[in-house]
């Protein structure tokens, strides 16, 4: 959450947070990048104004408000 709202608000004690519950650096790493992904992602198709293919579309039984 803390990379999504403001990236520069993570420090040094985060990463070492998940080191010590066992992730290693390349998990960390990965993580990061995905998260970075899809924050550039739904940002660029909110911005467009992309409309989700039905398919897409949310089941409301499946994914609730």
């Amino acid at each position: 959450m803390a990379i999504t709202r403001d990236p520069t608000s993570t420090a040094r004690r985060d990463i070492d947070e998940l080191r010590e519950v066992g992730w290693t650096d390349a998990q960390i790493l990965t993580a990061t990048e995905v998260v970075g992904f899809f924050n550039y992602y739904v940002r660029m198709v909110e911005a467009l104004g992309v409309e989700p293919e039905p398919e897409m579309e949310r089941d409301p039984e499946v994914w609730p408000n």
